[in-house]
C-alpha cells in the first residue's frame, strides 16, 4: 500500500471554512477518482500554529500505479481547484510513502 500525504498550513482566516470544504468536498472528490481506497485528515500537534494550523491529508492507494494514475490524470485539476478557492491562504507539501509493515 502507498500513502499520498499532503501536509497543509492553513491561514486562521479560512480555517473553519477550509476544514468543512476539505472533509465534505475535496477529500471525497480525491477518493472518488478511484485511485485511492480511503483517506483521513490529521492535525499536527506540537508545532507552531501562530500563523495557522497544520494538517496532513492522507490518501491510501493499493498500488503505485493507482497513485501514478491520480498524478497523471487528476492531480493538476484538483490542485487548481484548491488554488482557485483559497488562493494564497494555504501552502502544501506533498510526499508519497510505501507501507513497509
Amino acid at each position: 500500500m502507498y500513502i499520498y500525504n499532503v501536509t497543509l498550513k492553513i491561514d486562521w482566516s479560512i480555517q473553519e471554512a477550509w476544514l468543512k470544504w476539505m472533509v465534505e468536498e475535496h477529500m471525497p472528490e480525491v477518493v472518488g477518482t478511484g485511485c485511492f481506497s480511503s483517506s483521513r485528515l490529521l492535525r499536527l500537534i506540537e508545532v507552531d500554529d501562530s500563523d495557522g494550523p497544520t494538517y496532513a491529508a492522507q490518501y491510501h492507494a493499493e498500488t503505485k500505479s493507482d497513485y501514478n494514475r491520480y498524478i497523471t490524470i487528476h492531480a493538476d485539476k484538483l490542485r487548481q481547484k484548491s488554488f482557485d478557492k483559497w488562493g494564497d491562504k494555504f501552502i502544501a507539501f506533498r510526499s508519497v510513502m510505501e507501507v513497509v509493515h
